[in-house]
């Protein structure tokens, strides 16, 4: 028997898990995990105050096109300023390529119903039938 090592020669040794270690990696994981969540709900469109409301339901569909309508009238197609002119042929082409296209309408709560009217208007006119409108849950 060997004194020093306080184990008899031949004698397997017990394997041992270190649960220090493992609690480290638990948490890295745990606050990668909610990094990534927090930047999954960021919006391709420009940043406006949104109108509150209070059925607002959590969605961000990954896929669909953000239009943005600004207070002072202006559109934009994914952070980009377009005319008119330029959205018409968009809003075609997006239709054209896209099976199931669908559109995300980030509007300024200072907006004209009367734009907000307009877009929601074209879109429907090129066949687009999945329109959804980005809100805050309105403070209970």
């Amino acid at each position: 028997m060997s004194l020093a090592a306080g184990i008899a020669p031949g004698a397997r040794r017990k394997a041992r898990i270190e649960i220090i270690p493992l609690i480290d990696v638990i948490f890295f994981l745990l606050a990668t995990f909610v990094l990534f969540t927090l930047s999954l709900n960021q919006t391709k469109g420009l940043k406006v105050a949104l109108p509150d409301a209070t059925t607002a339901e959590s969605r961000n569909p990954a896929d669909a096109v953000t239009l943005t309508i600004a207070a002072d009238g202006t559109l934009a197609w994914d952070k980009e300023i377009i005319t008119p002119d330029q959205f018409l042929i968009r809003l075609q082409a997006y239709r054209d390529i896209t099976r199931e296209p669908r559109v995300l309408i980030n509007g300024d709560r200072d907006a004209l119903y009367n734009q907000v009217r307009y877009v929601i208007d074209e879109v429907r006119k090129a066949g687009i039938a999945k329109v959804l409108v980005e809100t805050h849950p309105a403070a209970k």
